[in-house]
């Protein structure tokens, strides 16, 4: 495939020689004379390389380069310049420009750095060529992942877009369910041409949370001086999405319910019924199942939410998907004008072992941290952040007091063990004594009994805790030799 190179050159000499140097075969060369006649052209086709002046009539070669970036046209710029400049080097650089030149140009330099600017071009291209393939075979609007888990998750909303049915989305925080809740919409035939409204139902106080959702009548209370229409008429035609919907009071419950079996609602302060017409997505991180039973949730809005549910899996649950997702945040980072950077495999083994109580929305995070924080172009495992890769732990040590009688150490030993044990399985059911309970083959009041000889908090391994907490004698480092899988 030819390589297209566009020159842009007021001097009818500089063009001639220019064109000299720059053609050969694999190459095809076109000069014009000012940066408009430039960006026309770099926007009707590609070009892989642009070799310009700095001084052109009308728009100079370094505005020209604010606009290649400016509209993020996949090109390589190489900058002439007819005398040397450091301010100007440094800016063109700065801007994007892969080298500077300064005139008279030599011929066998010259091509030297356009060769290898060529070859660099082809790679990035390949590059940005592998991220279209790799978003197209493994992304559902939006949504990322190869796992099974995920597949799973694809399956059911394809299944589920184009009926009218509610769907209650449940998962961890940070696991995406707003991205489920986006490819379901965006997958409804009917309503993906309308809008899309999103609440937080544990944002707001149940006072104002009824007037978000069903708008307000003027002078309907105090500082109502405006008739104000709520999400459900905003998304008429389209999908409402009601996040954390667990957090819901149990007022605004018995209102909501009606509306989903009526199908109408009235503003705050109104008489006048409106219908409603949006499809209602739902999402939660907390099990309705048992807040119905705790009388937190009302059991008649339970099973009108759940017609269709989706769980979004923890990124624990679908580690296949992590180095998927590193590249795809790598790139957004770069897309957003933040560093370029690699990741080494040491490092990408330490995120794949990593648990990601945070989830993707922790992911991404420390992915955006590292690229701000790394120095060199290569994240490296030393880049990671410490609860990450734990730095400073005390090795397990079977040193003993030989002065001590042997029962008595045996005894410390065994209990120290025993600690350690118990916190490692903590850690791997997350804080749940019923289930560290099955797996030790142990009642559950045994081991509350032991946690509370160890000073064991459970607290401690819960998802909200395990980020924030500090090594402590329950969860030590010694904890970590032992393997509980």
């Amino acid at each position: 495939m030819d390589r297209r190179i566009l020159v842009v050159e007021d001097s009818e000499l500089y063009c001639q020689q220019l064109e000299q140097i720059l053609s050969g075969p694999g190459r095809e060369v076109t000069i014009v004379h000012d940066a408009t006649a430039a960006l026309e052209l770099l926007v009707e086709k590609p070009f892989s390389l642009v070799v310009t002046d700095v001084m052109l009539p009308g728009v100079d070669g370094i505005d020209l380069i604010r606009e290649i970036r400016a509209r993020d046209l996949p090109v390589t710029v190489i900058v002439i310049a007819g005398e040397p400049s450091l301010e100007m080097a440094v800016e063109s650089i700065r801007l994007g420009a892969y080298d500077f030149v300064v005139k008279p140009i030599d011929p066998e330099l010259f091509q030297h750095q356009v060769e290898k600017a060529l070859k660099d071009r082809t790679l990035v291209d390949e590059i940005a060529a592998l991220n279209t393939r790799l978003r197209r075979r493994f992304a559902y609007h939006n949504l990322l992942g190869r796992s099974r888990r995920m597949a799973d998750v694809f399956a059911k909303v394809e299944r589920v877009g184009s009926s009218p049915c509610t769907v209650l989305i449940t998962g961890e925080t940070g696991t995406g369910k707003e991205l489920v809740a986006s490819a379901i919409h965006h997958s409804d035939v009917k309503r993906r041409g309308g809008p899309l409204r999103i609440v937080n139902c544990a944002a707001l106080p149940e006072h104002l949370l009824e007037s978000e959702l069903f708008g307000h009548e003027k002078g309907a209370f105090t500082g109502a001086d405006r008739l104000q229409i709520g999400r459900f008429e905003a998304a008429a035609g389209g999908t409402l999405f009601l996040d954390e919907i667990g957090e819901m009071p149990i007022g605004m419950q018995a209102k909501l319910l009606r509306v989903l079996q009526d199908g109408r609602f009235e503003r705050v302060g109104g008489l006048e019924p409106i219908q409603a017409d949006c499809r209602v997505l739902a999402a939660t991180n907390v099990n309705l199942a048992e807040a119905v039973a705790q009388g937190k949730f009302r059991s008649d809005l339970f099973y009108r939410l759940n017609v269709v549910s989706i769980e979004v899996p923890p990124l624990r649950d679908r580690r296949d998907d992590v180095p998927l997702l590193v590249h795809h945040f790598l790139h957004k980072m770069e897309e957003r004008g933040l560093p370029t950077k690699s990741m080494s495999r040491a490092t990408l083994s330490q995120l794949l072992r990593y648990d990601w109580p945070g989830n993707v929305r922790e992911l991404e995070h420390v992915i955006e941290l590292m690229v701000l924080t790394t120095p060199g172009a290569t994240i490296e495992p030393d880049n990671l952040p410490p609860e990450i890769v734990p730095r400073g732990d005390e090795p397990f040590s079977l040193d003993f007091d030989h002065f001590r009688p042997l029962q008595e150490l045996t005894d410390d030993l065994t209990q120290r063990i025993e600690k350690a044990y118990l916190a490692r399985v903590l850690e791997k059911y997350r804080g749940r004594i019923d289930q560290c309970a099955a797996h030790c083959g142990l009642s559950r009041r045994s081991i509350s009994e032991k946690l509370r000889r160890y000073q064991i908090d459970k607290a401690d391994f819960k998802p909200a805790n395990r980020r924030t907490r500090k090594a402590s004698t329950s969860r030590s480092a010694y904890a970590a030799s032992f393997d509980v899988a």
